[in-house]
């Protein structure tokens, strides 16, 4: 293993919890990777064999039944990924071009692009340390100052437009604290859109995230704790925002044996049929998998209880995380040695990663309405990811 260079935080004693954690693991050590086990050939092969592999199949609904019962949502639509699924509860939840979107800037890109292709545009509010999520009581303070309501809704005070929605998102899978977000959506009208796509599996107050809002959303990228390969899902219980979901995402065509006649500008975001059969395997899988996650998160939390100069991003209150990527959060004082650390844990074959770039420091973000943002700011440099596939929790003990 290569020393590492010194700076103002000891790195040894970072880089030997990591290994206590990893010791008996190959290198490198992806940050997270797919377990495909159980019925997912059978189930893949069977749309080969019978030639079911598009939009149209079995296992498209099944794999909808699937979701909506592990969330306990009333309906589910599967789409083509996480984005397209946000983009389509966003429109759905009646966001207009030219409305702003409350969200954290510190979140992956795809949040705030979904928000652009509905022509809204992004309005980036500040987290809170212990979960990463949308802090409640800097926005309530926040709209005091920056928002009105008005006959018709709420009104940003500077720009004139209508703030129509927020979107709560579920950092590295750790439940946002949504009671409060919810009472401000109420108290300033805005729908909540909840993008919930890095916490399937997580629950806020024993109930599944995603289904707090009017709607929300989950992925199935080749990262997450199941995965299609691609996917996402839309989640609501409004039976007539989950037709038109589905509707508008088959390129709002009307059903007809063989007229092609559409009544709506529509999208081609349905889940393929190969996609899904790989997700109902996956789905029959998922307890395992987040169990085998939180096992994993455990060691990590025994590992690093004594190394001074970092904590371990542990569940919220009142909350059950999927731990989906699990985070070291360097202390403040210590934020210049971000990247020696990460040099030197890749140098040591583990394929960390930093936070992402806050959304409001991206260029095509910069002109965006934001509130303060320091805290967005400050763990955006301190945050580093740890390797967390599930297979690295190893077997459970008997």
């Amino acid at each position: 293993m290569t020393q590492p260079r010194m700076c103002d935080l000891e790195l040894r004693p970072i880089l030997d919890a990591v290994n206590q954690v990893l010791h008996e693991v190959n290198r490198p050590v992806p940050l997270h990777i797919p377990t495909l086990k159980g019925n997912a050939w059978d189930y893949v092969k069977e749309c080969i064999d019978t030639g079911w592999v598009s939009s149209v199949g079995a296992y498209v609904d099944r794999f909808e039944q699937m979701a909506a019962a592990y969330t306990g949502a009333k309906h589910a639509v599967a789409v083509v990924n996480g984005t397209s699924a946000l983009h389509m509860a966003l429109l759905l939840a009646g966001v207009k071009r030219d409305d702003e979107v409350l969200s954290p800037s510190l979140t992956f890109v795809a949040t705030a692009n979904a928000i652009s292709y509905c022509a809204a545009v992004p309005h980036f509010v500040d987290v809170d340390e212990q979960t990463m999520g949308i802090d409640p009581d800097r926005l309530d303070a926040y709209l005091a100052e920056a928002a009105e309501l008005r006959a018709d809704g709420c009104y940003n005070r500077t720009t004139g437009r209508r703030i129509a929605a927020m979107v709560p998102m579920h950092a590295f899978g750790h439940p946002c604290r949504l009671d409060p977000l919810l009472e401000l959506c109420q108290r300033w009208r805005l729908t909540m859109v909840e993008d919930a796509a890095e916490s399937l599996g997580s629950l806020y107050r024993d109930r599944h995230t995603g289904t707090f809002g009017k709607l929300g959303i989950l992925s199935f990228n080749g990262n997450k704790i199941i995965t299609t390969g691609g996917g996402g899902i839309i989640l609501t219980d409004d039976e007539a925002l989950a037709k038109q979901a589905k509707h508008l995402t088959t390129t709002a065509k009307q059903p007809h044996r063989w007229e092609y006649n559409h009544d709506q500008v529509g999208y081609n975001y349905r889940l393929p049929n190969l996609n899904a059969a790989l997700g109902c395997a996956q789905f029959e899988l998922l307890p395992s998998y987040v169990e085998a996650k939180r096992r994993l998160a455990a060691r990590y939390i025994d590992a690093f209880a004594d190394v001074p100069g970092v904590t371990f991003l542990a569940e919220p209150p009142e909350t059950r995380s999927n731990y989906w990527l699990n985070t070291l959060v360097l202390a403040p004082e210590h934020a210049s040695a971000r990247d020696d650390l990460l040099s030197a844990l890749h140098e040591a074959g583990m394929l960390v990663r930093p936070a992402w770039t806050p959304m409001h420091q991206l260029p095509m973000y910069r002109h965006c309405p934001h509130a303060e943002l320091s805290v967005t700011e400050s763990l955006a440099g301190r945050a580093l990811n740890l390797p967390s596939s599930p297979h690295l929790a190893g077997e459970p003990a008997s």
